[in-house]
Protein backbone atom coordinates (compact mmCIF):
# COMPACT_ATOMS: atom_id res chain seq x y z
CA UNK A 1 0.00 0.00 0.00
CA UNK A 2 1.09 3.45 -0.64
CA UNK A 3 0.06 6.82 0.75
CA UNK A 4 -1.25 9.52 -1.45
CA UNK A 5 1.00 10.94 -4.04
CA UNK A 6 1.68 13.55 -6.93
CA UNK A 7 0.88 10.90 -8.92
CA UNK A 8 -2.32 9.86 -7.34
CA UNK A 9 -3.53 13.00 -7.88
CA UNK A 10 -2.77 13.18 -11.47
CA UNK A 11 -4.51 9.94 -12.14
CA UNK A 12 -7.48 11.53 -10.04
CA UNK A 13 -7.58 14.87 -12.28
CA UNK A 14 -7.22 16.57 -8.85
CA UNK A 15 -3.61 17.91 -10.58
CA UNK A 16 -3.19 18.66 -14.53
CA UNK A 17 -0.81 17.08 -16.55
CA UNK A 18 0.45 17.26 -20.19
CA UNK A 19 -1.23 13.44 -20.50
CA UNK A 20 0.23 11.85 -23.76
CA UNK A 21 -1.76 8.27 -22.88
CA UNK A 22 -4.38 7.18 -21.17
CA UNK A 23 -5.90 3.28 -20.58
CA UNK A 24 -7.73 1.19 -17.58
CA UNK A 25 -4.50 0.63 -16.19
CA UNK A 26 -1.74 3.17 -17.27
CA UNK A 27 -1.58 7.06 -17.45
CA UNK A 28 1.35 8.63 -19.13
CA UNK A 29 2.30 12.22 -19.48
CA UNK A 30 5.07 15.02 -19.43
CA UNK A 31 8.00 15.57 -17.11
CA UNK A 32 7.68 18.88 -15.80
CA UNK A 33 11.51 18.64 -15.35
CA UNK A 34 12.58 16.97 -18.74
CA UNK A 35 15.76 15.41 -18.75
CA UNK A 36 15.95 15.19 -22.55
CA UNK A 37 14.12 16.71 -25.25
CA UNK A 38 11.32 13.70 -25.13
CA UNK A 39 10.54 13.11 -21.14
CA UNK A 40 7.65 11.16 -20.55
CA UNK A 41 6.58 8.72 -17.10
CA UNK A 42 4.23 5.98 -17.42
CA UNK A 43 2.22 5.35 -14.19
CA UNK A 44 0.06 2.19 -12.88
CA UNK A 45 -3.24 3.61 -11.95
CA UNK A 46 -2.77 0.71 -9.47
CA UNK A 47 -0.94 2.11 -6.26
CA UNK A 48 2.87 0.17 -6.04
CA UNK A 49 5.27 2.46 -3.98
CA UNK A 50 8.08 0.88 -6.09
CA UNK A 51 9.24 -2.15 -8.04
CA UNK A 52 10.68 -4.08 -5.58
CA UNK A 53 7.16 -4.10 -4.00
CA UNK A 54 5.42 -5.45 -7.09
CA UNK A 55 4.20 -8.85 -6.39
CA UNK A 56 3.47 -11.66 -8.41
CA UNK A 57 0.02 -10.80 -9.31
CA UNK A 58 1.63 -7.41 -11.15
CA UNK A 59 3.18 -9.74 -14.22
CA UNK A 60 0.47 -8.61 -16.30
CA UNK A 61 0.34 -5.02 -15.10
CA UNK A 62 4.15 -4.52 -15.35
CA UNK A 63 4.46 -6.30 -18.92
CA UNK A 64 1.53 -3.75 -20.16
CA UNK A 65 3.21 -0.82 -18.55
CA UNK A 66 6.36 -2.06 -20.70
CA UNK A 67 3.98 -2.62 -24.25
CA UNK A 68 2.87 1.07 -23.38
CA UNK A 69 6.19 2.54 -23.42
CA UNK A 70 7.18 0.69 -26.50
CA UNK A 71 3.77 2.26 -28.19
CA UNK A 72 4.44 5.90 -26.72
CA UNK A 73 8.11 5.88 -27.75
CA UNK A 74 6.93 4.62 -30.94
CA UNK A 75 4.52 7.77 -31.17
CA UNK A 76 7.29 10.06 -30.34
CA UNK A 77 8.83 9.04 -33.28
CA UNK A 78 12.16 7.70 -30.97
CA UNK A 79 12.83 5.26 -34.20
CA UNK A 80 16.81 5.99 -33.03
CA UNK A 81 16.53 4.69 -29.95
CA UNK A 82 15.29 6.21 -26.23
CA UNK A 83 16.26 4.77 -22.86
CA UNK A 84 13.35 3.45 -19.91
CA UNK A 85 14.98 4.30 -16.76
CA UNK A 86 12.90 2.83 -13.41
CA UNK A 87 14.23 4.41 -10.25
CA UNK A 88 14.00 1.93 -6.84
CA UNK A 89 13.79 3.27 -3.36
CA UNK A 90 15.62 6.64 -1.97
CA UNK A 91 19.11 5.53 -2.78
CA UNK A 92 17.83 4.42 -6.69
CA UNK A 93 17.00 8.22 -6.97
CA UNK A 94 12.98 7.33 -6.60
CA UNK A 95 11.31 10.77 -5.56
CA UNK A 96 7.96 10.27 -5.78
CA UNK A 97 7.15 7.08 -4.06
CA UNK A 98 4.38 5.53 -6.90
CA UNK A 99 6.39 3.13 -9.54
CA UNK A 100 6.87 4.80 -12.93
CA UNK A 101 9.14 4.63 -15.89
CA UNK A 102 11.06 7.11 -17.48
CA UNK A 103 10.80 7.38 -21.11
CA UNK A 104 13.72 9.49 -22.14
CA UNK A 105 14.43 10.25 -25.70
CA UNK A 106 15.51 12.81 -28.77
CA UNK A 107 19.41 12.69 -27.26
CA UNK A 108 22.21 10.64 -27.09
CA UNK A 109 22.33 8.57 -23.69
CA UNK A 110 25.22 8.43 -21.98
CA UNK A 111 26.36 5.68 -20.42
CA UNK A 112 26.90 4.31 -17.64
CA UNK A 113 23.81 6.49 -16.87
CA UNK A 114 24.97 7.90 -13.25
Amino acid sequence: MTTETIFSKIIKKEIPADIVYEDDLALAFRDITPQAPVHILVIPKQAIAKISDAEPQDQALLGHLLLVCGKIAKEQGLDNGFRLVINNGDDGGQTVHHLHIHILGKRFMQWPPG
